[in-house]
This record gives C-alpha cells, structure tokens and sequence, in this order.
C-alpha cells in the first residue's frame, strides 16, 4: 500500500505494535507524528492529561497543517479489581477512552476528505481473565466509542477499530501449547496488527466504517469444556 504524503498520528508509536505501526507507514512513503510517554523523536507526553493532547495536537497542525489518519494505540493500565485503586482505575480509562475521544475532537477539522481514525481496541473486550478489570474497561469503551463515531462522524472520517489477541511483540519463539492452542497455530506478531491497520486506512477499505477486525487467530471462536480436546480446568 502506498502511502505516499500521508501524514498518520500514532499515540503509544515508541514501542511495541505502535512502533511496528510506525515504521511501516514510515516506509510507506507516510509522514508519521507519535506522542508517548517514553522517549521518542516527536513528542513525548502522557495523553491522560488534556492540555498535553493540545499542545500535541498544535505541534502537529503547526508541522504538517492537516492529518489523514488517527490510531489510538496507547495502552491502558492493567490492573484488576484486588489491587488496583479508584486513581489507577480512572487512569486507565482516560489512556483508552477519554485521550482518543479527545484527540478525535481536537483533529475532527484538521482531517482530508479520506481519512480515517483506527483504534486499537482487544479481543479482550469480549472474553478476560481474572484481575484485569482497568485494562478490560478501557477496551470495551474503545469498542464502544469506535461504532458511536462512525455513525457521529458518517461523511467525514471513518472510524473502525482492530482488536489484537496474543501478540508477541519481543520476537520470542512460541512452539507447542502457545502456538498449537490457536486454530491458525501460531502466535500472532507485530506486522499482523499492522496489515489490518494499514488495509483500514487504506482506500480499498472506503466503504468499512464502524466495524472491528479481531486479529487473534481465531482464539475468540475457539469453545473451550473440561476434559475435551485436552483442555482441563483446574480449580
């Protein structure tokens, strides 16, 4: 795909998937703009707190004038109900829902008449385990948010999300259990959150809005019993 111009805001992009997203669009011909809380070459700053997604959003304006594409990538808190307080749990959800409402609002004019927001949302805003009630939150609401825009913004910017199961992003060799336990027997990778990405954004994908892809190698539609197909459950 060629993204040549393009100009494509990640939040999260210094590390892990968001880096991954980064890079390919980079090579893509696309001009790419991150804010993250860890060192990186744009900007670094928590998007939890407003006025740090204004002045991101004036420093991206000021270099490039317009945008093409949003993906709200960040990753929320993961803590679950034992040990995770009301501040942390609240934080989670400004990471995961309330920055990428926020950045939708502030960029809401500055988008071509082609673009497109992504949000990174989870398998796990359908299926969890047990203490992981901040992160589980946050990504259902993004699920959430992500069909109430596309209706809200419908001829102006299409807005899907991409929900990624096990992706192992420090390129780690999963065999047996790991990677047989998915029906495509494998653990997912970086690029596989990327392709889907990158095919939203894309034009071919002009008539998908409001949608999510579950990239998980068809873990969510696995059905699991005690003692069949070798799984067993241990109380």
């Amino acid at each position: 795909m060629d993204f040549t111009n393009k100009v494509v805001v990640i939040t999260g992009g210094a590390r892990g998937i968001g880096r991954a997203m980064a890079e390919a669009f980079e090579q893509a011909g696309a001009q790419v703009a991150i804010i993250d809380i860890i060192e990186n070459d744009y900007f670094v700053g928590d998007i939890a707190n407003p006025e740090i997604l204004e002045s991101f959003h004036g420093k991206v304006i000021k270099d490039f004038g317009h945008i093409d594409f949003l993906i709200n990538n960040a990753m929320p808190l993961f803590k679950g109900i034992d040990n995770c307080s009301y501040e942390q749990f609240n934080y989670a959800l400004q990471v995961g829902v309330s920055a990428p409402f926020y950045l939708t609002k502030l960029f809401l004019d500055n988008f071509t008449t082609t673009g497109a927001i992504v949000n990174i949302s989870s398998s796990r805003d359908r299926m969890s385990q047990p203490q992981s009630e901040s992160y589980t939150s946050a990504k259902g609401a993004i699920s959430a948010l992500t069909r109430s825009l596309a209706i809200s913004l419908g001829g102006r910017v299409r807005v899907n999300s991409v929900s990624p199961g096990w992706i192992d992003t420090k390129n780690q060799d999963h065999q047996g259990p790991d990677a047989s336990q998915h029906p495509v027997r494998r653990v997912g990778k970086p690029e596989d959150i990327v392709n889907a990405v990158m095919f939203l954004c894309d034009e071919k994908a002009g008539f998908i809005t409001g949608e999510d892809i579950c990239v998980d190698g068809g873990m969510t539609k696995l059905m699991i019993y005690h003692d069949d197909f070798g799984w067993t459950y241990n109380e």
